[in-house]
């Protein structure tokens, strides 16, 4: 069984209920979420050996954090415990016209005050295969810039494979402090994933003849967003996921994996959306499942594609299906009928 080791924060959701403005009721739902937790949800349900790391406090919400991903039989025993407080996202989701809303409080959480002596990178890279990471996490200020670089030179050094999501985050950091990050920190990935925005964003690269905000995208110019960005990294492989927004309530969605040799586009969903929310995590977790699997370039991108696609029907952050699922919608079944 493979094994694979992600980083980051985990937080706590709070959220109206349904598609409720904030404080339309008196009422919100707590759960838990973050980008490298979402992932290493996935990769439990798919049945690897999935090891998250982070730092929590030693308290009872703490513990209720890490709880949230013993059930579904994520490792925990890497996670530090230490610091004050657990990070807090507010959500409110979107609908038709109206765009979700996202709102951080965060600041001074236990792994954004993480110093690099918190973790043994070498002691958790023993025996894995691969190590995930995404921008959000270094955008939590120069100690995590720190920490993320030495967790990919450990990982280097235990011939662990590397994927990072470039995911960035203009409330946490400015492009200019992304750019610095992450041009250093990309010179260790092996697997790169992106949107339609994130490359522009980190690194200025972008695709001729689409318009994010209108909901145009022009496939072909991704196939050079990925050259650019291979050539420039020398990763192995480059992912793009590609969001057609119609509304908040509708997007169509796709994706595109790049080997250096030939450029994948999966087919195109629909989608009529739950909670978009991990959405582009559970795109990662079903890339680095399927290449761990020993998948074919548009086989990977497929069972990716297909994994996300059914993320946007589950509500809260992480992705609950299965591997027989995923499969069953990236063959062509995606009737939605009732299953008897």
């Amino acid at each position: 069984m493979a094994k694979v080791v992600t980083f980051g924060e985990l937080m706590l959701r709070l959220a109206p209920n349904g598609y409720y403005r904030f404080f339309q009721n008196d009422q919100m739902q707590a759960t838990f979420g973050g980008g490298e937790a979402n992932v290493a949800v996935s990769l439990a349900n798919y049945g690897l050996d999935s090891v998250y790391v982070t730092k929590l406090p030693d308290h009872a919400i703490g513990q209720a954090a890490v709880n949230s991903l013993r059930y579904f039989g994520v490792d925990t025993s890497k996670i530090v415990r230490g610091g004050d407080r657990v990070g807090i996202y507010y959500l409110e989701k979107g609908a038709s016209q109206r765009g979700s809303v996202c709102i951080y409080d965060r600041a001074h959480s236990a792994i954004a005050e993480a110093a690099a002596s918190d973790f043994d990178w070498d002691a958790i890279f023993e025996g894995a295969d691969w190590f995930h990471f995404t921008g959000i996490t270094p955008a939590l200020g120069p100690n995590l810039v720190e920490i993320c670089k030495q967790a990919c030179q450990a990982a280097k050094a235990h011939g662990v494979k590397i994927s990072c999501d470039l995911n960035y985050r203009g409330k946490l950091w400015t492009r200019a402090q992304a750019r610095a990050a992450m041009t250093d920190l990309c010179r260790y990935v092996d697997v790169c994933i992106s949107n339609e925005e994130d490359a522009k964003d980190v690194f200025g690269i972008e695709a001729e003849g689409s318009d994010i905000t209108g909901g145009k995208l022009n496939k072909a110019g991704y196939e050079s967003v990925a050259r650019q960005l291979m050539d420039k990294f020398g990763f192995e492989k480059v992912a793009i996921t590609l969001r057609t927004s119609i509304s908040a309530s509708d997007n169509d969605w796709a994706g595109m994996l790049y080997d250096g040799k030939q450029c994948c586009f999966s087919k195109e969903y629909h989608l009529h959306i739950v909670d978009r929310v991990g959405g582009g995590d559970s795109f990662g977790g079903g890339l680095i499942y399927a290449l761990l699997s020993g998948k074919c370039t548009q086989e990977a991108i497929q069972f990716a594609v297909a994994a996300s696609a059914l993320k946007h029907s589950v509500e809260g952050d992480y992705n609950r299906v299965t591997v027989a699922e995923v499969e069953k919608l990236a063959g062509g079944d995606g009737s939605g009928r009732v299953q008897r």
